[in-house]
C-alpha cells in the first residue's frame, strides 16, 4: 500500500474505533505481539485477505503509540509467517507519522486448493482459523474437512454403505439403469454386470456405495435417516410467526425415498402450498393459471440441492430444508459452494463437481442435463415470470437459494434519495451481480477494502441503491453487495 493509503487507514481507525472483517490492530509498542498466528490464518483463509496494523493500542482508545522497533518487528513477522502452512507471504509497509513509526502487514488470501492455512505448531485441526467480524475463531472440524475434501478430491458420494448389499437394491431399477448405461457404449456393453457395477461405482471393492443406495434402494433412509428433506410452511415471514390457530407450521413434512422420489415429492409439496392466480388476457379473453413461483425454477433448485449437497459423514445428520414463508421460499442444503467458484460466477463458469458419480447417474436416468444449465434456467424462468432475481447465499456449512414472490418492479427502485454521479452509476452497474468487498475495492482501484466500502459503498447502501446479500449480518465474511436497477 502507499503511504497515503496507510495514513487513511490510521485516520479511519481513529474515526471508527474498531477492527473489521479485513482489519486487525496490534499495539507492538513494548514488543512483538504474543498471538499473531490466528489472524495470519484467518486472513489467509478468506478471499479478500486482510491488513494487520501495528502501532495502535486498542486497549487505550486506539491511541497511536507506534512500534518498539520496526526492523525487529518486520523480522519477527516474517519468522511467524514462515511457521504457517502454507507459508504466508505478507507485504510489509513502514510509515512514520507524528514522530511514531507504524508497520502494516497485508496478508493475501490463498487459493482454495491450498486452504486451510494453519499454524504448524498447533496442527491443521487446531491451528486453522476463520475470520468472523472483527474476531478470529477456530475452524470447525467440518470446515477443515471441506477444504481437504476439495484439495484431495474425496468422493463422498461413492463411500461404502457398510450395512448395504446388492440384494437390498431394487433389481428392476438397477437393471434399467445398467441398460441405459450400455446404450451406445459397445465396449461397456460387452462386460458382465458385476464388472460394470465396479466401473460405474455401484459398488467399490464389492461394497454398495452411497450413490447406489440413494438411487436404487427401496428405502435409503434406513441407512442414513437424515439424508432426506424437511419441508415446512411458515404462516408468516420468519420462523416463530404463528397462524390464526396459533400453529407454527401450516404444513410440515419429512420427505424420504430415493433421489428421484424426493425430487417429485418436494415439487408436490411446493405445488400444494403455493398460491395460483388466474390471469385473463385482455386481448383474447383466455384464462391462464400462474403459480406463485415458476415450477421449473423450483425443480432446478431442489435438484441442485439433492445432487450437489455434501454427502460426507460430517453432514449425514443434516437434511435438506425447504421452507415456505409468506414472501419467499428458501431451499437450503448442507455444504457450501464447492471449490473455487463464487456466488457471482454461478451459471457463468463451469464449476467443480462435488458428487460426480451422482451427477452422471442422474443424467443417465434423464433427470438432469448435467450441463451446468440449472442456474441459468432458474434466472430465465423468474425473468419470464416478471419476478425478481433469486438470492444465492453461500456459507461455509450450507448453501441457500431464495425465491421471492414479488415482481421485479417492486424492488427495482431505491427507497431513498441520493444524488448519483457517473462514478456511482458505474459502481451500481458493476454490482448488477453480487460482489465481494475485495472485488468492489479492486473495481474502484482502492487497495484498502474497508475504506472503499465505507466511503463509496455504504452511502449507496443507505440510500437503497445497493443491497446486502446477508442483511441480518452486515459484517459477515460471506457478505456481498448487489444492485437492482432497471435496464
Amino acid at each position: 500500500m502507499t503511504n497515503k493509503e496507510f495514513e487513511e487507514i490510521l485516520n479511519e481507525i481513529q474515526k471508527s474505533k474498531c477492527e473489521t472483517q479485513t482489519l486487525e490492530i496490534k499495539s507492538a509498542e513494548l514488543g512483538y505481539p504474543k498471538k499473531l498466528f490466528d489472524t495470519l490464518s484467518s486472513f489467509s483463509n478468506q478471499d479478500e485477505g486482510g491488513v494487520i496494523i501495528f502501532g495502535v493500542d486498542e486497549t487505550h482508545d486506539y491511541k497511536e503509540v507506534g512500534v518498539y522497533d520496526p526492523q525487529d518487528l518486520q523480522k519477527k513477522i516474517g519468522e511467524q509467517c514462515q511457521q504457517m502452512e502454507p507459508i504466508v507471504r505478507p507485504l510489509l509497509t513502514v510509515l512514520e507519522k507524528d514522530g511514531e513509526v507504524f508497520v502494516a502487514a497485508e496478508i493475501p488470501g490463498i487459493d482454495a486448493a491450498e486452504r486451510p492455512c494453519f499454524y504448524k505448531g498447533k496442527g491443521r485441526v487446531t491451528g486453522s482459523f476463520v475470520r468472523v467480524g472483527d474476531g478470529d475463531f477456530p475452524m470447525t472440524e467440518y470446515e477443515v474437512y471441506s477444504y481437504e475434501a476439495y484439495r484431495k478430491k474425496y468422493q463422498d458420494d461413492i463411500r461404502p454403505v457398510h450395512r448395504a448389499n446388492l440384494h437390498i437394491l431394487d433389481k428392476n431399477k438397477l437393471d434399467e439403469y445398467i441398460t441405459k448405461l450400455k446404450s451406445g457404449k459397445p465396449h461397456l456393453a460387452s462386460l458382465d454386470d458385476e464388472t460394470i457395477y465396479e466401473l460405474m461405482s455401484i459398488t467399490v471393492e464389492g461394497q454398495v456405495t452411497l450413490a447406489a443406495t440413494l438411487l436404487f434402494s427401496p428405502y435409503p433412509q434406513a441407512f442414513a435417516p437424515q439424508l432426506g428433506i424437511i419441508a415446512t410452511v411458515v404462516p408468516g415471514k420468519e420462523i416463530g410467526d404463528l397462524g390464526e390457530k396459533e400453529e407454527r407450521f401450516t404444513d410440515n413434512r419429512r420427505i424420504e425415498g430415493t433421489l428421484p422420489e424426493m425430487l417429485e415429492e418436494a415439487l408436490n409439496f411446493v405445488r400444494r402450498n403455493m398460491k395460483t392466480r388466474t390471469i385473463i388476457d385482455p386481448d383474447t379473453g383466455k384464462r391462464q393459471d400462474r403459480t406463485e413461483y415458476p415450477v421449473t425454477a423450483i425443480r432446478e433448485a431442489v435438484l441442485n440441492a439433492l445432487v450437489h449437497r455434501d454427502y460426507s459423514v460430517h453432514t449425514e445428520g443434516m437434511p435438506i430444508q425447504i421452507t415456505m414463508y409468506e414472501d419467499r421460499i428458501e431451499i437450503t442444503n448442507p455444504g457450501g459452494l464447492y471449490g473455487r467458484i463464487k456466488v457471482d460466477q454461478l451459471g457463468k463458469v463451469q464449476p467443480d463437481t462435488r458428487n460426480p458419480v451422482l451427477a452422471n447417474a442422474m443424467e443417465t436416468m434423464g433427470l438432469t442435463e448435467n450441463r451446468y444449465s440449472g442456474i441459468p434456467t432458474i434466472r430465465k424462468e423468474l425473468e419470464k415470470a416478471g419476478m425478481r432475481e433469486p438470492q444465492f447465499i453461500d456459507n461455509r456449512g450450507k448453501f441457500s437459494v431464495v425465491f421471492y414472490n414479488e415482481e421485479a418492479s417492486e424492488t427495482a427502485q431505491p427507497s431513498k434519495h441520493l444524488e448519483i454521479n457517473e462514478a456511482d452509476m458505474h459502481l451500481i452497474e458493476f454490482c448488477a451481480v453480487p460482489r465481494t468487498r475485495k472485488e468492489i475495492a479492486d473495481f474502484l482501484d482502492i487497495s484498502t477494502v474497508s475504506y472503499a466500502i465505507k466511503t463509496r459503498v455504504q452511502p449507496l447502501v443507505d440510500a437503497g441503491w445497493i443491497k446486502l446479500t446477508i442483511p441480518a449480518a452486515p459484517q459477515s465474511s460471506k457478505q456481498k453487495y448487489y444492485s437492482e436497477t432497471e435496464d
